[in-house]
Formats: structure tokens, sequence, C-alpha cells
């Protein structure tokens, strides 16, 4: 083809002339060859493919191709490039135009060129510079580049036609296709470009199928990639299907851009010009949601790269990731999907903390951050010796029971610390629904994954340390039990295949250190005990409190109210008497709120600069805390007969009460029981009412006293709901004092259950029972035999001051008791 002169008649000649005039004239009014009013005439020379037979020259283009039958303007730059074209200026051969796969090569050989390009020919050079120049290409014919043959100076190769396979002329599908493709073209031209109408209304008549195609497939705004698909297809009615899918995309692009900007056309001033911008921007998120969409789930790609998946794990979020791609943005469905997908990636698959194997680090830390507790600290040096010697070991699972305020939650942070693991705690108080530990199906609006994989979410690991805090006070309703949904997660030959109903994903927490907490063993499962390492973590006796309070609480307290180090001291034999006369308890909860009001009172007088004590005697006690609250005279009940001391376990700690027995006159020997008490308490009183009538004689009881005296049973602090076997001894003596006129012998308790025979049997909580006992002054105790074993566990220094009756029968109960 060759430009010969301008003439403007001839555009009715040709009906796709209009279009080749608009785009050459605006093309060739840039250079002083043709004047603009000049008109254009075409000689067209019909396609030789001899010219194809031999070695041709291969122009390498960045991101650009087009089909055969449309000029277009190329940019030449590279040096090859430009002395192939200076080279065929005064040749009337052809060029292989093939596009490059990376546009940052500079010299890509066969394997960096898409394999289809197109035979081309240079219509004209538009502009020239040293180094740089512009060209009008026109395609031909669509080929293939098959080998390279020459490297230098530019590059030359051997090629072959790809020839069209068209459908039969009858194809009613295929003038559809072409129908479509008109009207999407003419669409985007009129509204990319605003070519005039006689050049639409032409466009609208034409004939030149291939032609139109061609036009469509040069106007369309797609990647290389997908250009190249359409290109190298044979198929025509194929290649038609691929190029509607671009040309639907890209109009539907336009139709958005032409509603942002008649949204957005307003008139402006200089002052409303942020305004302005404002609201485009706004509108441009509104319109455009896909791109924002597009935006998000390539942020989410990115940060799944980093994330150490298993093989599975990672297939099953490529197949969600898909389904998230599918979702128009406005869906309800996206937003759940999202959720769902961001629950993924936030949780630290095979993601761990290196553990610290320091063992006298660890040991120090937990010394120093907790006073007491050694059977806890052991077990912790032992779970990191295996460790270190063993390198990886399932986490066993840890209980620790024992009353309030002894610091059992506390103990978590400094085993984390030990560990160097992040801490979670996990409140379970009050739980009653299953959904809480498992998580909800995502089929339930306001879906969400449980509080273990929640906690695993926030300690960015995999191997933290988790607090159950409260585990005995886990509820169940028409929810569901979680106390059955936290077996799963306590059970060390389960948990590394954890299944939350939200995730749907197992994930291992064999490498978690759970650690729970309960203040009673009564209330939790007994399934769930098992799977659990269970250790007695009891009350302190006086001088380890004082030994707490003077390391731990009373610097913490005098920081919170501002009081200067050094300015203030409790000295250790105030605190004896704050300890035993202001508190009763197995923790330090309550002596922490009575050092907090001494406190207060000290920073008001320093605050009204008026003279406070340096150090806090005990004469000071009842300005600072008031008259006293309990007194150590309590357990003296021997001046009666029929009152007895005895020993009972609470979740608060250890408790001494006292059973007293009264008889009065009545006939049919009716026995009253009153203060509380539950069946198996009821129980230990009819049995040891029925063991003293039975052994009257042998303990000194005329037998016609039952028959003429009603008997009652009462244990003071009616308000207090009271059970257990615990109270059968005490019982008995209670009932054995009053019938025999008998007193008890002063400063000694007792515990033990009975049974029908008299055979006294053994009881638990004997520490917490031991505390209770010292708090209050006593000095001897009785107990089963069988009990011997548990306070041989027990420190000496809480063993420290009392005297111990080990007994098989209640009726050695009774010579040790009752004073002869």
């Amino acid at each position: 083809m060759k430009i010969i002169g301008i003439r403007f008649d001839t555009l009715h000649e040709n009906q796709n002339s209009e279009l080749i005039y608009r785009q050459l004239t605006k093309l060739l009014q840039m250079t002083d060859n043709i004047a603009p009013s000049m008109e254009i005439i075409i000689e067209n020379k019909p396609f030789n493919p001899k010219d194809l037979s031999n070695d041709i020259p291969i122009l390498s283009l960045k991101n650009m191709m087009f089909f055969p039958g449309i000029p277009t303007p190329v940019n030449i730059g590279r040096a090859k490039s430009l002395k192939l074209i200076q080279d065929m200026q005064n040749q009337e051969g052809l060029l292989g135009v093939f596009c490059q796969k990376d546009a940052n090569e500079d010299d890509p050989g066969i394997d960096g060129h898409f394999s289809v390009g197109t035979a081309s020919k240079i219509v004209n050079i538009i502009q020239e510079n040293e180094d740089s120049m512009t060209i009008l290409l026109l395609g031909l014919k669509r080929i293939h580049l098959d080998e390279i043959t020459v490297t230098k100076p530019y590059l030359k190769g051997k090629v072959s036609i790809r020839e069209d396979i068209r459908p039969t002329k009858s194809d009613k599908e295929f003038k559809a296709q072409i129908n479509s493709i008109r009207d999407m073209t003419m669409q985007m031209l009129s509204t990319r470009m605003g070519l005039p109408e006689f050049i639409l209304d032409s466009l609208q008549k034409s004939k030149d199928d291939e032609y139109l195609i061609n036009l469509a497939f040069s106007s369309i705004e797609a990647g290389a990639e997908q250009k190249q698909e359409v290109l190298a297809c044979d198929d025509l009615k194929e290649r038609l299907n691929k190029l509607l899918s671009l040309l639907d995309h890209d109009v539907q692009l336009l139709e958005i851009k032409e509603s942002i900007r008649k949204k957005t056309q307003v008139e402006i001033d200089k002052q409303q010009r942020d305004y302005f911008l404002q609201q485009e921007l706004k509108n441009i998120q509104e319109a455009l949601g896909g791109g924002i969409h597009d935006i998000e789930t390539a942020e989410i790609k990115m940060k799944a790269e980093k994330i150490n998946f298993s093989p599975e794990v990672r297939d099953i979020f490529n197949k969600e990731l898909k389904k998230l791609e599918r979702l128009h943005p406005q869906s309800p469905d996206h937003a759940t999907q999202m959720t769902y997908i961001q629950s993924i990636i936030s949780l630290p698959w095979n993601s761990y903390t290196k553990d610290n194997f320091n063992l006298k680090r660890a040991k120090k830390i937990l010394d120093k951050d907790h006073f007491g507790l050694e059977k806890v600290k052991e077990r912790i040096i032992e779970h990191l010796a295996v460790l270190k010697l063993k390198g990886d070991m399932k986490s066993p699972i840890i209980c620790l029971y024992g009353p309030p305020g002894v610091g059992k939650t506390s103990l978590g942070k400094s085993v984390a610390e030990a560990l160097d693991r992040r801490y979670i705690r996990l409140s379970l108080g009050g739980l009653h629904d299953e959904a809480e530990i498992r998580g909800h199906r995502r089929t339930y609006i306001g879906a969400m994954s449980g509080r273990i994989m929640h906690s695993i979410q926030k300690a960015g690991s995999s191997n933290p340390v988790i607090i159950l805090d409260e585990i005995d006070k886990v509820g169940k309703d028409y929810k569901g039990d979680p106390s059955a949904a936290l077996l799963e997660v306590l059970d060390p030959e389960q948990n590394f295949a954890f299944h939350d109903n939200y995730l749907d994903i197992d994930y291992d927490l064999s490498k978690v250190l759970f650690i729970a907490t309960a203040n009673t063993l009564e209330t939790v499962s007994q399934p769930l005990i098992d799977r659990m390492e269970v250790i007695d973590v009891s009350g302190y006796i006086l001088e380890e409190k004082i030994e707490i309070a003077r390391r731990h609480l009373i610097p913490q307290q005098m920081e919170k109210h501002g009081i200067p180090a050094g300015t203030f001291d409790i000295p250790k034999k105030t605190l004896g008497i704050v300890i035993e006369s202001y508190t009763r308890e197995s923790g330090v909860r309550g002596l922490d709120k009575k050092l907090a009001k001494i406190m207060r009172r000290v920073a008001r007088k320093i605050a009204d600069k008026e003279n406070h004590p340096v150090t806090l005697e005990m004469e000071h006690l009842h300005e600072y805390l008031g008259p006293i609250e309990y007194s150590r005279e309590k357990y003296q009940g021997a001046e009666y007969t029929g009152v007895v001391t005895g020993l009972a376990w609470t979740a608060a700690g250890g408790e001494i009460l006292f059973v007293e027995t009264s008889l009065s006159k009545g006939k049919n020997s009716k026995l009253t029981l009153t203060g509380n008490l539950g069946d198996v308490m009821k129980e230990s009183a009819i049995l040891a009412l029925e063991y003293i009538k039975a052994h009257a004689s042998e303990l000194g009881i005329d037998e016609e006293m039952f028959e003429n005296w009603n008997v009652h049973v009462h244990v003071p602090e009616g308000a207090i709901p009271k059970d257990g076997p615990s109270a059968g001894i005490t019982m008995a003596s209670s009932i054995a004092s009053a019938f025999s006129n008998r007193k008890v012998r002063k400063g000694i308790a007792m515990t033990g259950e009975i049974t029908l025979r008299g055979k006294v049997l053994p009881v638990g909580g004997i520490k917490e029972k031991i505390l209770a006992a010292k708090r209050s002054g006593i000095k001897e105790l009785i107990l089963c035999r069988e009990n011997k074993n548990h306070i041989d566990e027990i420190n000496e220094l809480y063993l420290k001051g009392l005297k111990f009756h080990y007994v098989d029968d209640i009726k050695e109960v009774l010579d040790i008791a009752l004073i002869k």
C-alpha cells in the first residue's frame, strides 16, 4: 500500500475509508509532507504469500499488538528497532510485528515473544528524531513465529501464515456475533472517540466483517495476554466469543466512567475544587466497587503468600478465595465470605514462638512473682526439662484448683514469661453456649469462630499459654454443654486436629499450654477432669501471707495510691493482726482490699498535709480499719456439753464449724435437724444418732433416755448451705456429749465420715481444713488414719504447732475428744 495523493471523493467508494481517513489524517497532519487541506488516496496492492517465504525482519513491541487491516502508529526507541526501520524505508518488503511477553526485557529471544503476530508494512514515517521515531504500520496477515534465524543487527526469523477457519455463510450464530460486535464497537467508539454521525452510519452499513472484527480488536483496552489469546485464535467463531467478552468489559467500564462524569460534571470555581475532587472520588468508589474489591482481594493474596499453610489448608483457602472473587461486591454473601477469608489468614498457621529452656531463669521468674505454690512451679520446671531434652512434646493440660485469691490466674502470666510465650486469659465463668467454644456454622447470620480460635488469633502464635479461668463455673442449657465441647480442646490425643464449626478446618492446638483454674472440682464433669493434670493450690498460712504482703501487695498498693516508696511501712507484727483480726480467707484478696483501705487513708492525709505514722503500729489499726471484724475466740465452745468443733471445706477455703446438740423431754424421741443442711449431712446426723443408740451401754448412757428425750442438732450460721459427709464424727461426738453429759476437750477439732458400724472414713480438703484450724487457734485434730497419707505430703511449715490423732473407729474419737 502506498499513499500517492489526497482525494476526498474516494471516501464514498470504500465503505471503510472514513475510519482510515480519520486515523491517517490525524497522524499525517503532524508532518510537513501532507497539508491539512489535502485528501487521502490509497493505492492497495494485493497480499503476496511469497513475500513471507524468506526470512523477514522481526519488530518487537511492548504491550502492543494489532489485527490486520488497521493502520496503527508505533513509537520506536530501541537501537535494534531503529536500525530495522531505517533499512526498511526504501524497501517494499514485509516485517513481522510481535509483542514481547516481558515489557522490561530489552533483548527478547523467541521465547520472549508471543507466538502469533502480524505481517505488516510501513505506511509512512510520521516523525523522526535522533533517538526515536514514530511510524505508521498497516497489518496485512496473521502469522506464526517459527524460529529466529538472525539476531544482529536486529532479529530476523521464519514465519508461517495463520489462516482463519471461517463458518458457513448460513451460520446464524456467526451473524448474531457480528451484529453484537458492530453494536458494541459503535457504542465504544462514539463514547471514547466522539466520531461523527456519518462515520458511525457508514460503519453500521459496512458488510466487511473481517475489517469490523479487526477494528473492534484495535479499539479495546485490554492486556497483552488477553489480546494475544484473541489474536492466536484461528477459529473465527471462537475468536468472536473471546472478543465479545473483552468488548463487553470495555463497554461496561466506559458506561460507568460516563455515569461518573455526568454525576460530577458541575460548574466549579477555585474554592469548589477540593469539594469537587472529593465528590468525584466518592462516586468512583461507589461505582467501581469491583475495583476496590480487586484491591482487597490482591491484599489478601499477598498476605496469604506469607503464611505457612499446609497443602490441605492452602487448597481450601484458594477454593474459598475463588468463591469470593466470583461474588459481586454488593452481594449479601460477599461480606460473609470476606469475613471468613480474613478469619483464615488472621490465624498463625504453623507459626510458633521459640521456648526459652533456661530452667534457672524460669525458676527465678516463678519464685519472684509467686510465693509458695511449690507443686505448680515444680511441674512447670519438669515440663521445660522434658521439652529441652526431647525437643517436642504434646503440651499438658494443667488444672489448678483451690480457694479464691491464692494466685491461680496470675500464675499463668508467670508461666508465659518463663517460657517466653504469648499469654491469653479466657474467662469461662457463666459460659453456657457450646458455640462459644466451637463457633457457629457459617450458615447462621452473624456466625463467628469460637473463643479458642479468637484467642489463637489474638496471641499471634500457635503455642501460647492460655488460661481457662473459672472452668468450674461453666453452665449448660438448651444451647448445649460447653464442658462437652472442651473435651476435644483439652484432650492431648485429639486437640492436634481441633475442629471449629465456623472455620471448618482442623487446627493444631497440641502445642498450646492450657492452664485451667477452678475453685472446686465438684461441678466439673468427670471426663473433663480425666483429661487434665489436677494440682491442688491450697491457701496460705499466716507466715506466707505476711511474706506475700511485704513482697508484693504493699509495694503495689503504695504505687497505685501515689505514696512514695520509703515513706510508709507496715511491720510484720501489725500485718499479722490485720490478717487474723480483719480477714478470714485462704487467699490474700481480702487482705489486699484491707491494705488498699489503709493506703487510701494515708494518701488522704498526705494530700491534706496532715501528719501520718511512718510505721503503722497495732494501736493505729482501729483508726485505719475500724473495729476488729473476726475473733480467734470463735472456736472455743468447750464450756457446754454437746458443742463440738468440726472442720469443713468450702470454695473459699477451709472453715471451722460447730455442731450443737440439745436434749428436751418428749415422747417418741424425735430428731430435729436445723442449720440449712444438705441431704448427705442430714444422713450423717441420723447415722450418728443410730450409732449412739446401738452402743449406749458401752458409752455409759441410759437407754431409756432415747425414749423420753427429743434430740435437736443444729449447725450455726443457718443462712449458709452446708453439705457433705465430713461432719459425721463431729455429729456423733456432739450427740454423745449431750447424752453422756461429758464436755469436749478444749482446742480440739475433727473431720471424718462415719458408717453405721462406727468406722471412720477419710475425707478431702485436708490442707484447707488444717489452715482453717491454725487460723482459729486449734491445736489438736482428729482425722481418719487413711488421711495420714495426705498429711505426709503437706509441707512441715503448715503442720507446725498441730497435734494429729489418727483413728479408725468412732469409739477412738470419743475417747480422745470427750472428757472422762
